[in-house]
């Protein structure tokens, strides 16, 4: 009988919530990634230190105080109080080169659906990049009496982009008989 991978399922919007936009990179935590790959903290860094050499400043860095400081009183937690060390935060490359030094099974698929999870944010930036582009081209092209239709447009986009996956409300009246 031949071995069967057990494939790990984890839920997009688990990862998508432990991606953070720091020093203008996306980026996850060392604790963060950890607690996915279900290996210590401490484990996970201790494999990144005897591989140094994989990982470069633009694949991993280590968070000043003040980047700690703001993430401590963001997520309001004891758990984040008591560091004894600064975090690695991993940029999508470092994700990526973190399957190559952890051997285990779940590492690998948790780095698979993380992969998914970055490309998938980066299709969603690149899409409403390009709608954003083709709104300020018909500002450009008409006058200021549609001004006040693209400022809505904006702002439902902006809207859109923070509540994705939100379901909408229905505007209006319903009709009764």
């Amino acid at each position: 009988m031949k071995n069967r991978l057990k494939i790990i399922a984890l839920p997009k919007e688990r990862i998508e919530r432990r991606i953070l936009f720091l020093r203008g990179k996306k980026v996850m935590l060392d604790k963060e990634l950890a607690e996915l790959y279900e290996v210590e903290t401490k484990a996970l860094n201790q494999a990144v230190n005897r591989n140094k050499k994989r990982f470069p400043s633009y694949f991993m860095f280590r968070l000043n105080e003040m980047e700690m400081k703001i993430l401590r009183s963001q997520f309001v937690t004891s758990s984040w109080g008591g560091m004894r060390y600064m975090a690695y935060a991993f940029t999508e490359q470092g994700i990526a080169m973190l399957s190559s030094v952890l051997s285990s099974e779940r590492a690998i698929h948790v780095n698979i659906q993380i992969m998914r999870t970055f490309t998938r944010l980066r299709e969603m930036m690149a899409t409403h990049g390009e709608l954003k582009t083709k709104i300020e081209k018909l500002e450009k092209k008409y006058d200021k009496r549609f001004q006040i239709v693209f400022e809505v447009i904006k702002k439902l986009l902006a809207e859109k982009r923070a509540e994705e996956g939100v379901p909408k409300r229905q505007i209006g009246f319903k009709v009764y008989s």
